[in-house]
């Protein structure tokens, strides 16, 4: 590993540990510059596999967590949801799309598993979301969406109002 500092090309590792991270193990390894003696902290993580993402228009591009990441903030914005929570929704899909076979994927799909992990987090980012990826034209694009949420959130008594 090349030294921050010096550019020394070699450094050896003075200490390891997990990190503990459920959504995304990781090991940090504390290295010194065998040069200069700088110490500098490494993390090393599992690189998944992901295919190209398939645009709605017919462009291909390589998957960019950082554009997933920015529009669930964008999604989230204001709401009760955590840095971390959104780390873990982006791991989430990363994984799902690195257990695929298949060498490219539709956006949507890409969409479809950032949704279903949001859906139990905020329903109100949740839409917001769902009307970025699936293109809400009108009120009824919310309606077809927001209809499964209410599933169940309805009082089933009737209220008397006397």
């Amino acid at each position: 590993m090349q030294c921050p500092v010096c550019d020394h090309p070699d450094s050896r590792v003075v200490d390891s540990r997990s990190v503990e991270s459920p959504a995304e193990p990781a090991v940090r390894r504390r290295r010194e510059c065998e040069a200069c003696g700088h110490r500098f902290t490494t993390f090393e993580r599992i690189e998944f596999r992901l295919p190209t993402i398939l645009k709605r228009d017919g462009r291909r591009q390589a998957f960019s967590r950082d554009k997933l990441l920015a529009g669930l903030r964008l999604a989230c914005r204001k709401r009760p949801v955590t840095e971390d929570q959104l780390e873990d929704v982006v791991v989430r899909v990363e994984k799902e799309l690195s257990r695929r076979a298949d060498r490219e994927v539709p956006t949507r799909e890409v969409g479809d598993i950032a949704l279903a992990a949001l859906r139990g987090l905020d329903a109100v980012a949740y839409l917001r979301f769902a009307s970025v990826y699936r293109a809400f034209e009108g009120p009824l694009d919310f309606l077809n969406v927001v209809g499964p949420l209410l599933d169940g959130l309805a009082d089933p008594k009737p209220r008397s109002d006397g």
